[in-house]
């Protein structure tokens, strides 16, 4: 093959923000270096935003010159954008490519964040991009071409602790560009969006040296190389994540969502009923605006009535609501105060009239006269009435809707005021009284326009992407408060889209529409309470969450350069392979780049086969079937895995035979697979297999057989069910049915999923296959459990369980453990498994089938605490090693019998 043709830049001129140091150098030396004229901007600053100097910038224009390149130095503040502009337009004659790359942090926990720690990082990241872009917009429009990059961060897309202000200024990043994607495209001026992770002055305070060794900032610039040249036509609008060698493509993925009818009978619990719809994303769309609402509304008016639900209780509640008025902030207001609530009123024209509606339909309302910027005073009004606040639902908002290029600086900084300064100053505010009362409830208000970018709402959609941002980082905030937080983004005729919308549409979207969702959002009983985004209006509401593509990895020992990026571009952008994911945390974020650093160079051919060998093998032995391990148990057997379990000589029907009823424990049904032969070696299926590297990371449980025979002979038929290519690990999934040898009866149903480090990069599929029960986490409810078990293990629980088929030595073995990294031998943990089930059965009664995931280890003789939530058919449950506070089960859910279906509680 002829090698790709080299990508230039010859003639350009690219403007780079912040490019003293760390990824701004990488740009610019890279540009340099390809023919371009760079305007190096760095005001020379510590990376809190602290002091000046021009030694940074001028540093890298001289590097630039000396190899041959063209470059001139701006020591400008990005907040006057215009000057950076001017300087290139001095020195070149035009901007071709601006790269808004400047920041700074200001990381502190939001109860000790001050205003100036806010204010500085939304005027660097937010502001500063603002005022580059629209000082170079006009020369974009006027030459026809221009290329935007700015700059997020997986703090800004996924929310972090320690970083709402950063998380709300990089979020409002996206909504800013997408909003420029659209009103530039016409120009062929494309913009989108890089998170990047890479070495810097930022990240060189939170990552160890091993990992920023890895994470070099020459990594990240291909891909930006890439959206910036002229052959890129057509990508625009973009989010793309980087660093480490991987790269990979955002975009948004809405779930069905649930339709009511929209009128009075919609309600609060209605959504509840239908809550699986609104969280469906069994087929999902993948939008660039927001849902066609008068449709919805059109198809929401053809349902029946919705059925009648218990209501919800607000009562001896304070909820204070924000723009309040009118609109949205008054149907809100209306329908808390139905609901028993004390309702606090806050408008900054005429909060009263709304307070007393209120109080001619005998509610509690007092009205609060002020702007949302003046966050203090907004909740003073709450204190003094009432002397707490529960709920806070921020909803100011206004419009000052302008074309980017005719879009004045005040319009911007208005409206970012407003939304987003006022969020954040309520919610801080506020704060302090939910972190004392352990309990809070947020909701917080983005826009179609903040998720999908809209013409002529750069200022708003930038406001109301923040606020999402913002949300997300809260939300891992105060969620071991009892303080939850949630975003919806309505649609709903009111004021602020009269100015839009035709009226005969504004009087359709009815604001009462929204409300509910709001209601069932603030309160005790949301199925999923904390950190999401919800579309709403029309009777309709839909969770919207972020996919990300399979993305493409090279290696950590191999250069990358734009035309291998350009080479593999369909690989990166690629959502259908199967490899598509859904991240929600920090974590999730960094976890491809952090699995790539592992990924070393070899020849792609060898790569490939091999890849495909291990592909073969599993799909060989998916196929295969056992011929089948007979496992034969009596009472004897029962009472040894009992009292393995932790049962006592006081309990009769666990140990004793002729008790009448006498059984054996639910958890049983993991015995007999123990050691069943499998028709596939697991060697064959993942790359460096080691038995060392193997972790037990999630067991589920199936009884199919009730009440469970207390003696038998059984006959268990492994099966391979999935392998997924964690990039550096390898997750295998066993599947083993249990039948009666006598009958042919399934009694149990086993699903084994194992963790096998440095295991990975085989090229299979980067999540398991939805098998429902199987695969379902269960998040505990935010309130206390509803029952709490309490179990010390003995010394001798180790040694007592192996009687029940464990054989491995680590579970008795000093010397064998100590290889392990632990001190004395450990407990099983289909063990510790077993009396956290022991724990569900006696607490609720039988159940089909439990799942958990195995969060860490227990040692004989430590106590083990099963926390339980009784979540409709389902109990939710964790267990905690009490002597440490760690989780060792996590995640875990057990589904009860009806009654009737067989079985007795212990």
């Amino acid at each position: 093959m002829a090698p790709a043709q080299e990508l230039r830049f010859d003639g350009q001129t690219v403007v780079v923000t912040g490019a003293g140091g760390g990824l701004g150098k990488a740009y610019a030396t890279f540009f340099g270096s390809r023919g371009a004229n760079v305007v190096v901007n760095d005001l020379g600053g510590s990376f809190k935003g602290e002091g000046q100097s021009t030694k940074a910038a001028d540093v890298v224009v001289n590097e630039i010159k000396a190899a041959g390149g063209k470059a001139v130095a701006n020591y400008d503040s990005v907040e006057n954008g215009e000057r950076i502009v001017e300087t290139a337009i001095k020195a070149f004659g035009r901007v071709d490519i601006l790269i808004n790359n400047a920041g700074i942090l200001r990381d502190v926990s939001f109860k000790n964040m001050k205003d100036q720690d806010w204010d500085l990082i939304f005027a660097v990241h937010v502001k500063g991009s603002f005022k580059t872009a629209r000082a170079a917009w006009p020369h974009f429009r006027k030459q026809k071409y221009g290329r935007v990059i700015n700059t997020s961060s997986a703090a800004g897309l996924f929310g972090n602790f320690g970083q709402c202000n950063y998380s709300a200024a990089k979020m409002a990043m996206v909504g800013f560009t997408e909003t420029l994607a659209k009103e530039g495209l016409k120009y062929n001026i494309l913009c989108n969006t890089v998170a990047p992770i890479a070495a810097s002055r930022l990240t060189e305070t939170i990552m160890p040296p091993e990992v920023l060794q890895a994470l070099t900032p020459d990594r990240i610039v291909p891909l930006v190389a890439c959206l910036v040249h002229p052959s890129n036509t057509d990508e625009t609008g973009a989010i793309f994540e980087v660093g480490g060698g991987h790269m990979a493509k955002l975009r948004w993925e809405r779930a069905k969502g649930a339709l009511l009818r929209a009128d009075e009978s919609m309600t609060a619990g209605a959504i509840v009923k239908k809550w699986a719809d609104v969280a469906d994303f069994s087929a999902p769309d993948y939008p660039t605006g927001a849902a066609n609402f008068l449709e919805l509304l059109e198809d929401a008016q053809k349902l029946p009535p919705n059925p009648p639900s218990e209501p919800l209780s607000f009562k001896d509640k304070v909820v204070l609501i924000t723009g309040a008025g009118a609109g949205l902030g008054r149907a809100y207001a209306l329908q808390f105060a139905k609901a028993g609530a004390k309702v606090v009123v806050n408008d900054l024209a005429d909060p009263e009239t709304v307070v007393q509606e209120i109080q001619k339909l005998g509610g509690q309302a007092v009205g609060s006269k002020a702007s949302a910027e003046d966050g203090d005073a907004v909740v003073k009004a709450a204190i003094d009435a009432y002397g707490r606040i529960d709920v806070l639902i921020n909803n100011a908002g206004i419009l000052r809707d302008k074309a980017f290029a005719n879009m004045e600086e005040s319009m911007f900084d208005l409206v970012l005021k407003v939304h987003m300064r006022g969020t954040y100053k309520c919610a801080k505010a506020a704060w302090p009284y939910m972190l004392r009362q352990k309990y809070g409830r947020i909701v917080n208000t983005t826009s179609p326009s903040g998720i999908y970018g809209n013409f002529g709402q750069a200022n708003y959609a930038a406001a109301k992407a923040a606020i999402l941002g913002f949300s997300r980082a809260l939300a891992r905030e105060g969620e071991k408060y009892n303080v939850l937080v949630n975003t919806v983004a309505p649609n709903a005729g009111t004021a602020m889209t009269r100015s839009i919308l035709p009226e005969e549409v504004v009087q359709a979207l009815k604001p009462d529409y929204v409300a509910p969702m709001v209601l069932l959002l603030s309160s005790d009983t949301c199925p999923e309470p904390t950190g999401k985004l919800y579309e709403v209006g029309s009777g309709w509401q839909a969770q919207t969450r972020w996919q990300r593509s399979g993305g493409f990895a090279f290696p950590v020992d191999q250069k990358i350069t734009p035309e291998a990026v350009k080479g593999v571009w369909g690989k990166i952008v690629d959502f259908d392979d199967g490899r598509a994911d859904h991240p929600e945390l920090m974590m999730d974020g960094s976890a491809r780049i952090m699995a790539n650093l592992e990924n070393r160079s070899q020849k792609e051919e060898e790569k490939e086969s091999e890849g495909e060998d291990y592909l073969k093998n599993i799909e060989e032995a998916k196929r295969a079937k056992a011929e089948g391990t007979e496992f034969k148990y009596d009472d004897r057997d029962v009472i040894l895995y009992n009292l393995g379990l932790g049962a006592k000589r006081t309990d009769l029907p666990l140990i004793y035979e002729n008790d009448e009823n006498f059984s054996v424990l639910p958890s049983f049904g993991v015995i007999a697979p123990f050691n069943a032969s499998a028709p596939f070696s697991m060697a064959d299926l993942v790359p460096n297999f080691s038995p060392m590297m193997l972790l037990h990371g999630e067991q589920y449980l199936e009884i199919r057989t009730w009440p469970i025979p207390t003696s038998a002979t059984l006959v268990s038929y492994p099966s391979l069910v999935d392998v997924v290519d964690k990039g550096n690990a390898g997750i295998i999934v066993t599947g083993t049915v249990t039948k009666d040898a006598a009958s042919g009866k399934d009694v149990f149903y086993n699903e084994s999923t194992v963790f096998v480090r440095g295991a990975g990069g085989f090229g299979g599929p980067r999540k398991p296959r939805d098998r429902g029960a199987a695969t379902k986490t269960h998040a505990p409810p935010q309130r206390a459990p509803d029952v709490v078990a309490e179990e010390k293990t003995s010394e001798e629980q180790a040694a007592l369980y192996r009687l029940s088929g464990d054989r491995n030595p680590l579970h008795v073995d000093p010397a064998f453990s100590k290889v392990g990294g632990f001190d004395v031998p450990i407990l099983h943990g289909l063990c510790f498994f077993g009396v956290s089930a022991k724990h569900v059965l006696q607490s609720f009664g039988p159940y089909r089938n439990v799942k958990v995931r195995f969060a860490g280890t227990v040692l004989p003789g430590q106590t083990l605490r099963t926390e339980m939530w009784k979540v409709r058919r389902t109990v939710v449950f964790q267990t905690k090693v009490v002597e440490t506070g760690k989780l060792c089960i996590a995640g875990a859910g057990a589904e009860l019998m009806d009654a009737g279906e067989g079985g007795s509680k212990l």
